[in-house]
């Protein structure tokens, strides 16, 4: 049993440390064209900013019981903040092409480590609240990126733009020292004893493309959704609070997603209502994007903010037991992150060689049917067998 004290103290942690599992990537779309016009990056390598981390963030969770065995998920969850504090603090003393990739590519695995662990650790600390507390932790998350996207253009105005992405590490510190006081014990989880083949499940691949699909949404509004509206004519604190504004659309649906999510076992209702909101936002941008940037921007947000939760509520929900959960759920956002990645760099592509992220936006809505196909048949009561 968690003590009355630990129980306040394990949820503030996890939401100091979700917070800060954005900005090293939520920053860099609304500053874009400065660090472009700084450092000569193109539309391919400035998508590599976003690409880089998400793949890196999809190759770690991959291991994530190996990550656990070799670094205990306390310690490993820490080391993972520290890699963060690291890449901001690397972005505030250095620029240029080289220090950008290697900063998004420690950031990157940093952000990995912790997405990799803190599921296992969730659903061992929160036993019936699971769902709920990655609820929180999900929208903890989703702060971050609204926060520091909407706030990098106003900071950049006053310091220089190195600064404005290198801030972000004060809140990292943080968050690193609310971790490791909330949770003094040298391991949260035993070590794993025994491989779970979640790759040979169809029902795994099946999760794996649903929240790969969903949460390449969202990289791609993150990476491409400022840098698209200002090559429309916007300002660079326009288009930031713009992603802002969808970012505080997402807190609201993740918030919603944690109020209700306990209450409603069939998952597909609200899973295929949050697809409709993003259906509806990627037509609005594709569409009439100057007319309806702010609603589509906002439908696109309720959707993305909704699914992110669910799709890791649903993986967990196909677990028997913390072990099981968690190596369903470090298959699923690894594969996904690595699909995910896809997104970024095929728009930079588009943008590149057609001058042009209509078409980024048309792809997206035809993978919101996609995700609908895949939605129906997550039905309650399913769960993946490890056993035989």
């Amino acid at each position: 049993m968690v003590k009355p004290r630990g129980a306040f103290a394990f949820p503030a942690a996890v939401v100091l440390v979700g917070i800060n599992l954005r900005p090293t990537m939520a920053t860099i779309g609304p500053l874009l064209d400065v660090i472009q016009r700084e450092t000569g990056l193109g539309d391919t390598g400035a998508s590599l900013l976003t690409t880089l981390p998400v793949a890196l963030m999809g190759v770690c969770m991959l291991g994530a019981s190996r990550l656990q065995a070799v670094f205990g998920a306390r310690r490993g969850i820490a080391s993972g903040v520290l890699l963060v504090v690291l890449a901001c603090l690397g972005r505030w003393v250095w620029s240029g092409p080289t220090a950008l990739l290697a900063t998004a590519i420690a950031g990157g695995i940093g952000i990995a480590l912790v997405q990799a662990l803190m599921p296992m650790v969730i659903r061992h600390r929160a036993g019936g609240h699971t769902a709920t507390v990655m609820g929180i932790y999900s929208t903890a998350i989703m702060g971050g990126a609204m926060i520091s996207s909407a706030a990098s253009p106003w900071l950049a105005q006053g310091m220089d733009w190195t600064a404005a992405l290198g801030v972000w590490v004060f809140p990292a510190l943080v968050g690193l020292a609310a971790w490791c006081l909330a949770t003094s014990r040298p391991d949260v989880l035993p070590v794993p004893t025994a491989r779970r083949p979640v790759h040979r499940k169809p029902r795994g691949w099946l999760l794996l493309g649903f929240f790969g699909l969903g949460t390449g949404a969202y990289t791609l509004v993150l990476a491409w959704l400022p840098p698209f509206y200002t090559q429309l004519g916007w300002s660079p604190e326009a288009a930031g609070a713009l992603l802002g504004a969808l970012t505080c659309a997402e807190v609201a649906a993740g918030i919603a997603v944690s109020a209700v999510v306990g209450r409603t076992p069939d998952r597909r209702v609200v899973l295929l209502l949050a697809i409709g909101a993003l259906l509806a936002g990627m037509l609005g941008l594709s569409v009439a994007p100057a007319a309806l940037a702010w609603p589509a921007a906002l439908l696109a947000g309720f959707g993305i903010g909704a699914l992110f939760p669910l799709s890791l509520i649903v993986a967990m929900d196909h677990g028997d037991n913390p072990a099981d959960a968690g190596a369903i759920v470090g298959f699923v956002q690894g594969g996904g992150y690595l699909l995910a990645a896809i997104l970024p760099l095929v728009a930079g592509l588009l943008r590149e060689h057609l001058s042009n992220l209509a078409p980024a936006w048309w792809l997206m809505a035809a993978l919101c049917l996609v995700l609908a196909l895949i939605a129906i048949p997550l039905r309650p009561g399913h769960r993946i067998s490890f056993q035989g």
